[in-house]
């Protein structure tokens, strides 16, 4: 609900009203997708990889959309503009400066290679217990999903969080230009989208924006135990929390154990103002590295104020949201399905790895897809994935299409290795393989289609652990 005239709308984004009363208020909400269009509600043309919004901007108009933001003249009243993506941004810019103008909005963004989108709903659980909280769906994270987070902010919301993606330099300050920070949280630098960066080092100067996009006076929250993350505290504008493992941590995790479903418990220590407190913490989310996203989460939560009690009780509380990340299915059969497929890099499958070999089975498979966008590292990437599964035991891979043949050379003679040449053939190999007492995995690209096949696997239902 964005309450601006269209007069208002059309200076934010440097456009022109064509068809329509300036002075119209504007009482919907802002979507790029004509069949999300309601009364009031504005609808914003796309050019996309599939279709143009503008082809469907007479049906936003009929759904009862007040207005379209437009690049050419449309059947529909609407504000034309040279870029509507741009257009989305700086209307999400004007909103935002105005919620926060109103009333005690603040807002947090994090980045990292491996875990925003958890660290994201996680985040979002632990700060609602605190008020009121908006957060992107799935991974709104890049030039449209971030604005039409921003835009589904109201008057009463307490605190927005934003995940912020980056492909290549310069995408993360671009949306902080959007949304200046209050608290900025970064994660880990990895390997991911090397094909865009070229080198790590760049991936870590891409990441670091997000730090140069703070308030003056916000809070950093950073990685103590990454390197590259921790050395962006020199570039911070405010004040500084390091989250990690290690002694030198202002929020740091000791004693870490997993449980038979490679749940994690540990005692959670806070050093704040020079208070230091410590309370145990028991997550329901799998994986060991779940306990970085944790911390992350409780720097961010406490540089906003929140008690470190509260924030060690709802982070034991805090469930999966976003589909296709560490879901565990125990299927009629009794084979357990990992679904970790939305998307892969090197950091993130060495965690699901490492997290299936903590878990009991009769045998462990791990189904893994092509990791796309790693430039020149793809090969040596793949084989590496093939390596650490021989590693840490597990019995049988299976490595779809290209993934193939580099993992298989990694994995030596380790386990007993399947190469399909695709998510079909894939699906047909795994119904004669599992059986009774398998953890199956299933991580890859979102481009690899793995996703698919893990729909697949679970479409039979079973118990969530």
């Amino acid at each position: 609900m964005i309450h601006l005239t269209v007069a208002q709308l059309a200076q934010a984004v440097g456009g022109r009203p064509v068809g329509v009363d300036p002075q119209q208020l504007l009482t919907g909400g802002v979507v790029t997708d004509s069949r999300l269009a309601g009364p009031g509600s504005v609808f914003v043309a796309v050019r996309g990889e599939r279709t143009d919004g503008h082809e469907h901007a007479a049906a936003a108009h009929a759904a009862g959309a007040a207005v379209v933001v437009a690049e050419h003249a449309v059947d529909a009243p609407h504000v034309l503009v040279e870029d509507s993506v741009a257009a989305l941004g700086e209307l999400a810019r004007e909103v935002l400066a105005r919620l926060r103008a109103e009333g005690s909005l603040s807002v947090v963004g994090l980045t990292g290679s491996v875990g925003k989108t958890t660290t994201k709903d996680v985040l979002a659980q632990v700060l609602a217990q605190a008020g009121p909280t908006v957060a992107p769906r799935e991974s709104f994270n890049n030039e449209i999903g971030l604005p039409l987070t921003v835009l589904s902010a109201t008057r009463e919301t307490r605190y927005l969080v934003l995940e912020m993606g980056a492909s290549g330099p310069g995408h993360i300050d671009y949306l902080t230009r959007i949304a200046p920070l209050d608290v900025a949280v970064v994660l880990v630098v990895g390997h991911a989208h090397m094909g865009g960066f070229g080198t790590i080092d760049a991936v870590a100067r891409a990441k670091a924006e997000i730090v140069a996009g703070l308030i003056p006076g916000g809070t950093a929250v950073l990685n103590a135990d990454d390197a590259r993350v921790a050395a962006m505290a020199a570039a911070a504008p405010g004040p500084v929390t390091f989250v990690g493992r290690g002694e030198g941590a202002d929020v740091r995790a000791t004693d870490v154990t997993l449980d038979e479903q490679a749940r994690a418990s540990f005692v959670l220590h806070t050093d704040a103002s020079g208070v230091r407190t410590s309370h145990p913490v028991r997550l329901a989310l799998h994986g060991e590295h779940q306990v970085a996203n944790a911390l992350a989460v409780a720097g961010a939560a406490l540089a906003l104020g929140l008690d470190a009690g509260a924030v060690a009780h709802a982070l034991g509380t805090a469930e999966r949201v976003s589909a296709h990340r560490m879901a565990v299915t125990q299927r009629p059969d009794g084979v357990v399905v990992l679904d970790d497929a939305y998307n892969a890099n090197p950091d993130s499958m060495a965690a699901a790895l490492r997290a299936v070999a903590a878990m009991p089975a009769r045998r462990r498979v791990a189904v893994v897809g092509e990791m796309l966008e790693l430039g020149p590292e793809a090969e040596r990437a793949h084989e590496d994935v093939g390596r650490l599964a021989a590693e840490l035991g597990v019995d049988v891979v299976v490595a779809l299409g290209p993934a193939g043949e580099p993992v298989r050379r990694g994995a030596g003679e380790g386990p007993q290795v399947h190469c399909p040449a695709d998510a079909d053939a894939a699906a047909a190999l795994l119904d004669e393989l599992l059986q009774e007492g398998d953890l199956v995995l299933l991580k890859g690209s979102n481009g690899s289609g793995v996703w698919r096949l893990a729909e697949l696997l679970t479409q039979g239902g079973g118990a969530a652990w």
